[in-house]
C-alpha cells in the first residue's frame, strides 16, 4: 500500500514523550502505532525473553510429537515409550507455564 498522505500534528513535550514510549515498547514505528491505533487495534508490548524460551519449548514438543506420528505412519506402529515420554513432557510444560504466567504469586503484606 502506497502512503503518500502526510498528515502533521502538533503535541507537547509528555504527549510525544509517551508516544515513543509506548511505539518503541510495542516495537513499532510512531507512524505504525498511530496507523494500528486508527484501525482500531491495540498493540501488545514485545514480550520478556521468558515468552520465546517457552516457545521454543513448545516448538521442540511438537516437533518431536510430529516426528512420532510421521514414523508411525511410515512403519504401521507407535513408539510408545517415546510417546509416553513426550506426553509427560507436554503435562509438565503446561503446569510449569500455568504456574510461571497463571498463578498468583504469595503476598507478604503484613495486615493479613
Amino acid at each position: 500500500m502506497k502512503r503518500n498522505i502526510e498528515k502533521h500534528i502538533l503535541m507537547n513535550k509528555a504527549e510525544a514523550q509517551d508516544l515513543q514510549k509506548k511505539a518503541k515498547k510495542a516495537c513499532l514505528s510512531e507512524a505504525g502505532l498511530i496507523r494500528l491505533l486508527i484501525k482500531g487495534y491495540e498493540p501488545k508490548e514485545r514480550p520478556d525473553e521468558r515468552f520465546y524460551d517457552v516457545m521454543r519449548q513448545l516448538s521442540s514438543i511438537g516437533n518431536n510429537i510430529n516426528q512420532l506420528a510421521a514414523q508411525a505412519n511410515t512403519l504401521g506402529f507407535v513408539d510408545a515409550p517415546k510417546l509416553k515420554k513426550e506426553a509427560e513432557r507436554w503435562h509438565k510444560f503446561q503446569a510449569d507455564v500455568e504456574r510461571q504466567f497463571l498463578r498468583p504469586d504469595k503476598c507478604d503484606m503484613k495486615w493479613q
